[in-house]
This record gives structure tokens, C-alpha cells and sequence, in this order.
């Protein structure tokens, strides 16, 4: 284990009936990051986390926090908090039975942690409120309280957003960032939505097939992808034949819709007829067909074309070169 960082994981693996959830994963987390586990169903996100707080036993790896390894501890001894994704809320119990339940403390001591946890995420006199009465961001918060109220030394949180309507979820994340902020703890959580990642995290591990295939800043993912993968996970991105791109026969060029412009010239390398457009104010994004199926977006001002004209594009760079000659 390296030294510095506060949660270290190394070459961690797990499988199922011969099949790798998570294969060799190494990371580290810094003392009060927020680390996102961004990738697709299947990527070992959720196995990664429960690994970490020993709901599963790995096949191989470590886990340290401080320099402490707790790969073979107990979860209730690693001072892990854990948020599940559906919350698990007692509706039977108010606000502060919920966030005491599990407490060493009682009398004096507990209702002091319940209390410190609740301001934690701004429900400070909320202890007497029934659960069915708070709004899916509220509720959100109490499953956090309840993580914080044992003081752990890591938060994990599993698609904690994923419950709550489009319309809340962009307020709560705030919300919830804040709150995490405010208390300072080392956070991992999952999530399969980049802009809750992005939004979340201050760094961002990127999975696929239980692999790691990049660890980042949202800037770096977005603009330096280190794999294929990653350039056509993180963002959206057009698959064009390199000769079209500028490069050698065989390789692909994988092209953000920002990065492509319509233009007139009667020699530019792209050429087609716009087939969908997706208005978002300012600008739009074309989807336009050429020749032998090829498909590609760019973003240019919402008037620049209608569905049906016959457009003319040029890329202005390319954001990843996929099977190029070496």
C-alpha cells in the first residue's frame, strides 16, 4: 500500500461462478475526496463497492484506510457508512428513530449524534417529522444522516440519486455534495450517469468489464480519454473512418459534435443529409447521414440547418484515434 492516501485499493478481484466482477482494480482516495465508480451495468461499480464494506469477500487485493488494512474485517469493524440505493428507510420510525437505529449510543449521547448529523445535512429539528411526510430529497438526506450519525471514517453510496424524478435530481445533488462537503468524510460513490458523476465527484474512475480503464478530473475524462472506451462512454462522440478524419486506412477517428462545423466548400471530407435535430437554445445538435450508413453529430447555432438539407462538415479535431497503425 502506498502511504498517502487515505483509502487505498489494490489489485482487488472478484468473480461469480468463474466470471470476473472486478478484476485487479487499484485506486486511491485522498482524505475528503469524493471519488465517482461511473461505467455500465455490469462493470463491477456496485461489486467494487461492496467490497469495500465487506458485504463481499474479495478473491485477491487489499483495502486500506489510513494504513490500516481492513480487507478481512467484518463490515461493522471497518467504520464504513453505507447509503443503498432504495434508502431502507423504517417508515414505522420518525426521522430520528431512523438515524439512531444501529447506534452504540443511546440516551444523551445518541440523540447528540442524531442531532450533529441531521444539521450535517441541513434537517437540524427534524427528529420528530414521520418519514412519509419529507419529499424523496429529504429522505435522501436522512439515509445519509443515518450513515454519518456512527461517525465512519468512509461514506459509500450506491446510485444514490437514482430514486428521485429528473426534476429533483439535479437540486438534491447540490444538496448532497454540500452536505458531504460540510462534514469532510472520504466518499466513493456509483453511479451509471456521467453528469451525476461529474457533477459529484472531484475524481472520476471510469469501469468496463471489471476493469479500470481511466481514473480522472471530469476535464480530463472529457478531453484526454486514455482509451476508446472512455472517449465513447464519457460524452457523445461520432465514429468516423479515418481517410474521412484526416488519418491512415483502418483506423477510426472518434470526433466530438463540438469539435465538426458545417461549412460550403465543395471538397470537405464529410457530406450528407440532416436527418434529426435536437434543439437546446443557443445551439442544436444535427444528426447527419452520408454515404454507406456513416452517421454523425455536431453542434453548431440551432438555425444553421434543417431536417432534409444537404450539408457539408469538416472536423476540427479529432478527440481520439481508435485502432490507428502504429
Amino acid at each position: 500500500m502506498t502511504g498517502g492516501a487515505f483509502l487505498a485499493i489494490q489489485s482487488l478481484s472478484k468473480s461469480y461462478d468463474g466470471r470476473a466482477a472486478v478484476l485487479g482494480l487499484t485506486l486511491e482516495v485522498g482524505r475528503g475526496e469524493i471519488l465517482a465508480l461511473l461505467g455500465p451495468s455490469g462493470s463491477g461499480k456496485t461489486t467494487t463497492l461492496r467490497l469495500l464494506a465487506g458485504f463481499e469477500t474479495a478473491d485477491a487485493g487489499r483495502v486500506a484506510v489510513e494504513g490500516e488494512e481492513v480487507t478481512a474485517l467484518r463490515p461493522e469493524l471497518r467504520r464504513f457508512g453505507m447509503v443503498f440505493q432504495h434508502y431502507a428507510l423504517f417508515p414505522h420510525l420518525d426521522v430520528g428513530e431512523n438515524v439512531a437505529f444501529g447506534l452504540a449510543a443511546k440516551g444523551e449521547a445518541a440523540a447528540q449524534r442524531v442531532a450533529d448529523a441531521l444539521a450535517a445535512v441541513d434537517l437540524a429539528g427534524f427528529e420528530r417529522r414521520t418519514v412519509s411526510a419529507l419529499s424523496g430529497g429529504q429522505q435522501q438526506r436522512v439515509a445519509l444522516a443515518r450513515s454519518l450519525a456512527p461517525e465512519p471514517r468512509v461514506l459509500l453510496l450506491d446510485e444514490p440519486l437514482s430514486n428521485l424524478d429528473p426534476a429533483l435530481r439535479e437540486r438534491t445533488r447540490r444538496e448532497l455534495r454540500r452536505a458531504i462537503r460540510r462534514v469532510g468524510i472520504t466518499t466513493v460513490f456509483v453511479t451509471h450517469e456521467q453528469e451525476e458523476a461529474f457533477d459529484l465527484g472531484d475524481r472520476v474512475a471510469v469501469l468496463n468489464a471489471g476493469r479500470l480503464e481511466q481514473v480522472g478530473t471530469p476535464d480530463e475524462l472529457y478531453d484526454a480519454p486514455a482509451t476508446a472506451f472512455v472517449a465513447g462512454f464519457v460524452g457523445r462522440t461520432s465514429r468516423i473512418p479515418g481517410p474521412l478524419a484526416g488519418g491512415a486506412a483502418g483506423s477510426v477517428a472518434l470526433v466530438r459534435p463540438e469539435a465538426m462545423r458545417f461549412v460550403t466548400d465543395a471538397d470537405a471530407p464529410l457530406s450528407g443529409t440532416v436527418i434529426e435535430r435536437r434543439f437546446t437554445g443557443e445551439r442544436a445538435y444535427f444528426v447527419v447521414e452520408a454515404v454507406d450508413g456513416l452517421m454523425f453529430e455536431l453542434l453548431a447555432p440551432h438555425g444553421a440547418a434543417r431536417v432534409g438539407d444537404e450539408v457539408r462538415a469538416a472536423i476540427d479535431r479529432v478527440l481520439f484515434w481508435e485502432d490507428a497503425p502504429q
